[in-house]
């Protein structure tokens, strides 16, 4: 095993097109418990010296998230309402110790359908960047993650931001976990949302569910039915119907008939706490 840590994008994407496997290495919080007892035979190439690839900056087209921007980076930012659920889901990425280490590009590339920071940011319209020595390319979250532990990145590629669109004026953001307790917990159910609300009523709707289905989804028939509603009106249009996209799987965290209904209570929840304030 041999281990690099390069300062230079150019240096890490030069190591990834080297012989042999290369585990790309930001904080490690879940590469590292996954090995279990097995020794690793290649290149560690941890990225988190690369200039250029941690921070968060604001243009006019929208907000910049470098790869191996943290948790708790994320916590500390000075961000529009829009982005309170991902703070919220921040919080909920394990201990302070793994949000000191863990990064959003990390937990995107796990691919974990219980991964935390993927509803909020699918709510966010999320836009992820790809760069290799062939060039860059920009894929949207939404068809980034295609299956359990799948991603669009290829081998020779890194995760170097994610990019939030810019959001309509008054836009905020929700995020609900449920799990069997209330810490250091892996979820159950999980929602991610942005409303755009107007005389208490909500004008358009982004709402993500995770854990109930192999890669988080958006609820389009759901975001199209809350249009127009008050939360009266919102919390009635969460029905069953509503969520037939979903495909929650029971195991040891619950079954699939308490995912069901847990996603339908979280995403009250989310729809609440948001048009509350």
């Amino acid at each position: 095993m041999s281990y690099l840590s390069p300062t230079t994008l150019d240096e890490a994407l030069g190591a990834l097109d080297g012989p042999g496997p290369v585990a790309v290495i930001a904080g490690g919080t879940d590469w590292f418990p996954a090995l279990g007892e097995r020794a690793f035979v290649g290149t560690m190439l941890d990225v988190t010296r690369v200039a250029g690839l941690r921070g968060i900056t604001a243009s006019g087209d929208g907000w910049r998230i470098g790869g191996a921007t943290t948790w708790s980076d994320i916590l500390r930012a000075d961000l529009p309402s829009a982005f309170d659920g991902l703070k919220l889901a921040a919080r909920e990425v394990g201990s302070v110790q793994i949000q000191n280490a863990g990064t959003v590009a990390g937990n995107i590339c796990n691919a974990s359908p219980a991964a935390d920071g993927v509803p909020p940011l699918l709510s966010l319209d999320t836009v992820v960047e790809l760069s290799s020595q062939r060039g860059v390319r920009q894929v949207p979250l939404s068809d980034f993650i295609t299956g359990v532990r799948r991603t669009e990145r290829a081998a020779d590629e890194l995760v170097t931001a994610l990019y939030v669109p810019a959001l309509p004026e008054g836009a905020r953001g929700g995020f609900t976990k449920i799990g069997g307790r209330k810490y250091l917990v892996i979820s159950v159910a999980m929602v991610g949302a942005v409303l755009v609300l107007s005389g208490g009523r909500i004008v358009t709707a982004r709402i993500a569910v995770g854990s109930a289905s192999p890669v988080a989804q958006r609820m389009g028939a759901l975001e199209t039915a809350l249009e127009g509603t008050d939360l009266a009106g919102a919390l009635a249009c969460v029905t069953p119907d509503q969520l037939s996209q979903l495909s929650p799987i029971s195991d040891i965290r619950g079954s699939a008939e308490y995912r069901a209904e847990a996603v339908t209570e979280a995403i009250r929840r989310t729809l609440t706490q948001i048009m509350r304030g």
